[in-house]
């Protein structure tokens, strides 16, 4: 995947990528579905807007506890259980009695969990979630450390019909409302934490006599500053909802509530994209740190051709938001100026997250903290004058802003660990165009459809052989020998045409 034919003896690296990338896909892609699914089935299913806000309210912080109670122990299980050197027994017992004592630090804290504004009435809902989505999380990691890919596809697919089904049971039959959401999303981790722990047969790795203390320090010295770096990467993307809940209340008649059900609803076409990127990174993580030759160059290119694809996809989202969100619920459509700017921040998102693995394959974890610090206090400062300047829509503005700046500073950083080249004026003129394109689509220009539409082709056309080096190689893995003829043509128009 690079701007050039790729050595015959260098395929190897590149298509373990995308063959890992494929398994991921295939397990991810009936999550992507069922998020274009459930968002709008959200929008008819809960009994108004403010109940989706309250909903998205409490999973946001469920998510804000998550890292406290694993100790960010689920960088570390992958990280550590790839080393051939690490027993794994040692380091599934290590994990699972971190997030153990962790959870039971979560409930010494009940009284006080009682007393946060917005949880009254869902404290145990709260608590079981972080406690499932914890466990769900060990036992996925785990699973990808041992590189039972297969396993974890199936485990996707699994997790995502369980989870529509208890969705469909709770909110359309019930009639549970933000607790029916919370359960559903329970019961799902649940079903997967328990398929992943007999398939994978995990209860051989839990011995608490077998546990390495020396190990166990190493992995916490590794996880333990991904806490903070964890709840700043939170306040970036989740803590738009509390500032919007807390500072608009009244506009345009609006409630607090009902603008965050609002801005909730508006990351229905952004987290599609955070999708493709997490779905990148998974196979990404075991690349990163198994390839060991020319880290540099490889990691170069593999950036190249992600960043075109996600421009390309950007672009796409951009054009097609305002249309799309038509399918919500009509009290909803006006999510859809969240979109834009939010799609940006999603992008910065991905990247960052690529630039994370640079930390993680050298164990540079406070690096980590540093950059995602930096963007959670710029995140805050430009949340609240984004809301005096510019009203609810500011947040996106904000979002956009601060990841793009943990972005820049991982980047300059990761030039003291390795030779990385990330062509700072591809990625500079592709924002400039997204950028226009998101001014056109906020300012409903007249025929702002067709605008929108030519710079999305002039986007996809200006990354078009980035994203070839990645379908070049991807593409053999979905065809077979029927993928050559076309791969040469193309080949020769973009590789070796001078």
């Amino acid at each position: 995947m690079e701007n050039r034919r790729v050595p015959q003896e260098g395929q190897n690296k590149y298509s373990k990528l995308a063959g890992n990338t494929l398994i991921f896909a295939i397990s991810s892609f009936s999550s992507k579905l069922l998020t274009l699914i459930v968002q709008p089935f959200l929008t008819y299913a809960m009994r108004d807007v403010e109940s989706m806000g309250i909903s998205k309210l409490l999973s946001q912080c469920a998510n804000l506890l998550i890292p406290f109670v694993s100790m960010g122990m689920s960088n570390a299980i992958i990280r550590f259980g790839l080393d051939r050197g690490n027993s794994k027994k040692q380091v599934f017992t290590n994990g699972l009695l971190t997030i153990l004592l962790g959870y039971g630090i979560l409930l010494l804290f009940w009284p006080l969990l009682r007393q946060v504004p917005g949880v009254q009435g869902y404290e145990i809902f709260l608590c079981v979630y972080v406690l499932t989505s914890c466990l769900r999380t060990l036992c996925t990691q785990f699973i990808r450390s041992r590189e039972m890919n297969r396993l974890v596809g199936v485990d996707g697919v699994l997790c995502t019909f369980a989870t529509l089904m208890f969705y469909v049971l709770y909110l359309v039959v019930l009639k549970l409302g933000a607790e029916g959401y919370l359960l559903a999303i329970i019961c799902g981790d649940v079903t997967s934490s328990l398929f992943l722990f007999f398939t994978g047969k995990l209860w051989q790795y839990i011995d608490f006599s077998y546990i390495n203390r020396a190990l166990w320090k190493e992995m916490l010295r590794f996880s333990l500053p991904m806490i903070p770096a964890q709840i700043s990467f939170w306040i970036i993307n989740a803590s738009d909802m509390f500032f919007v809940n807390a500072m608009c209340g009244g506009i345009q008649g609006r409630s607090g509530a009902e603008w965050s059900g609002l801005l909730s609803t508006g990351y229905f076409l952004p987290t599609i994209l955070s999708t493709l990127g997490t779905i990148f990174y998974d196979a990404w993580q075991l690349s990163a740190v198994t390839e060991e030759q020319d880290r540099g160059r490889f990691f170069t290119t593999v950036f190249r051709s992600y960043s075109s694809v996600m421009f390309c996809c950007a672009a796409g989202i951009l054009w097609l938001c305002r249309p799309v969100m038509l399918v919500m619920k009509s009290s909803y459509f006006d999510a859809w100026q969240f979109v834009p700017y939010l799609t940006l921040a999603a992008v910065f998102t991905c990247f960052t997250q690529f630039m994370n693995s640079i930390y993680v394959v050298y164990k540079r974890s406070t690096h980590s903290l540093y950059t995602m610090l930096a963007g959670a206090v710029a995140n805050c400062i430009l949340n609240y004058l984004g809301i005096l300047w510019f009203g609810p829509v500011g947040v996106t503005y904000a979002s956009f802003l601060s990841m793009a700046l943990v972005f820049v500073l991982r980047a300059i950083d990761s030039r003291k660990m390795m030779d990385l080249r990330l062509e700072p004026m591809h990625v500079l003129v592709n924002v400039v165009f997204l950028v226009i394109e998101a001014g056109i689509t906020l300012a409903e220009v007249p025929w702002y459809g067709l605008w929108t539409g030519l710079l999305c082709a002039v986007v996809i056309l200006y990354n078009f052989k980035g994203v070839w080096a990645m379908g070049r190689v991807i593409l053999p893995r979905l065809l077979g020998r029927r993928a050559a003829p076309f791969v040469a043509f193309l080949d020769r128009y973009f590789f070796e045409k001078k």
